[in-house]
């Protein structure tokens, strides 16, 4: 503990704020909370965040005011270090701050920020005596989903009256679409800490196509992290895309295509395989398979559209970034990903004189597309440690939940969920 605290300490000291806060997360809730309060106001402080320095110098100079505590772990949410705030909520609850139930729900907002749903579900149960309906007891049966204790979260919605405000209609029935998904995933997936795809579905409501053969067992457990992509991997997600469509007994009447080149490339390639003619996208096209490289990429009026479903429209994502999840989440999703970078786009190759960046490719979206249609695309064997995955499993989870599929809203979810990786911790 001491040399990490020296550790922040001489990062603040050469002006390097980010490696300090990244130093400091790892060990907020061992330090001292008065302690974490000064080194957060430091912090603050050298990155101009006068509002949350302010509120940290305050908790730290009146350590026996709760309300301090509050705030101070208000701002630390607001200003993007939620790890600073779980100690402070903490010491907000545990000294009687005059705003329990605003402290306590920013400390589960805290803990949803840092992917510790199972710690949320224990705060929000030490305190079930001043719990309402809204939020609390909708976070914990949101929480307890994202832990993956869904005979809690089962339980915990039974109790879930419909609410009052009609701003809380849409989250209650969010967390119901993921039970009701969950109870058709179970009988044919395990909804363990390793079943990628089946947590994927129960909470997104996307299926995931395929399943990366590398790193599974050190921490990936299906997800590419940095991925040099290639024509083959197109080939193969967009196979199973086809899977997925018989498998549901969907037959789009065609494929849309959004504006951006790579999108293109991938949705002519998808066109061609399917048998299908191409349109422009429009929002309200119903019947139709919209096609997307990457939604991370698309602009945010573009997304906002996306986000609601026209009737019989699917959205297919060849490469879903799940560390930061766009603002949209695809009906289905050819793999995940941390990063991808698109195969004719400019990549960095080995050359005489060592490494080089190559350009992109410049021909006709065409004419890639229709080397995606040539490609390979039997899956990549790996190193062995992936599970198998053939064609027949996704179509077996996909026939038992497709009733479940295409309904609601295309919301994302900004957790990685049961399934940890070694990336999140």
């Amino acid at each position: 503990m001491t040399s990490e605290l020296h550790e922040v300490r001489r990062l603040l000291a050469a002006d390097d704020v980010s490696g300090a806060a990244r130093t400091l997360r790892p060990i907020a809730d061992a330090l001292p909370v008065h302690e974490m309060a000064s080194i957060t106001a430091e912090l603050a402080d050298r990155a101009e965040l006068d509002k949350l320095a302010l509120a940290a110098w305050a908790a730290a100079s009146a350590p026996d005011n709760p309300d301090a505590w509050t705030i101070f772990g208000y701002e630390c949410i607001e200003y993007g270090v939620p790890f600073a705030a779980i100690p402070a909520l903490r010491e907000a609850l545990r000294t009687g701050t005059t705003k329990p139930n605003l402290a306590l729900s920013e400390l589960v907002y805290a803990f949803e920020d840092e992917h510790r749903h199972a710690e949320a579900v224990e705060a929000l149960l030490a305190h079930e005596s001043i719990l309402r309906p809204y939020p609390e007891r909708y976070l914990l049966t949101y929480d307890s989903i994202l832990a993956g204790d869904l005979d809690r979260a089962r339980a915990e919605f039974a109790r879930l009256p419909a609410p009052e405000d009609e701003d809380w209609l849409p989250a209650r029935d969010r967390v119901h679409r993921m039970l009701l998904r969950a109870d058709r995933v179970a009988p044919v997936s395990e909804l363990d800490g390793t079943d990628l795809r089946g947590w994927h579905y129960t909470l997104t409501g996307g299926y995931l196509a395929t399943l990366s053969p590398y790193g599974f067992d050190a921490g990936m457990t299906g997800r590419w992290a940095y991925l040099g992509d290639r024509l083959e991997l197109c080939r193969h997600t967009l196979d199973r895309l086809a899977v997925i469509l018989r498998s549901a007994a969907l037959t789009p009447s065609s494929v849309s295509l959004l504006p951006s080149r790579s999108d293109r490339i991938i949705g002519l390639a998808a066109a061609e395989l399917l048998g299908l003619p191409v349109v422009e996208y429009a929002p309200d096209r119903t019947d139709t398979l919209v096609v997307a490289y990457s939604l991370g990429d698309v602009d945010r009026d573009l997304s906002r559209a996306l986000t609601v479903r026209a009737s019989g429209q699917i959205l297919f994502e060849h490469a879903t970034y799940w560390v930061r999840p766009p603002a949209v989440a695809a009906d289905i999703s050819g793999l995940l990903c941390q990063m991808a970078v698109e195969p004719w786009g400019p990549h960095t190759r080995l050359g005489d004189n060592g490494p080089e960046t190559a350009p992109a490719d410049s021909r006709p979206e065409s004419e890639i597309a229709r080397e995606i249609v040539r490609a390979d695309g039997t899956p990549d064997s790996g190193d062995d440690r992936t599970p198998p995955d053939p064609d027949h499993v996704l179509a077996d989870f996909v026939a038992a939940t497709r009733d479940t599929w295409l309904q609601g809203s295309r919301t994302p979810v900004k957790s990685p969920g049961p399934v940890r990786s070694s990336f999140f911790g």
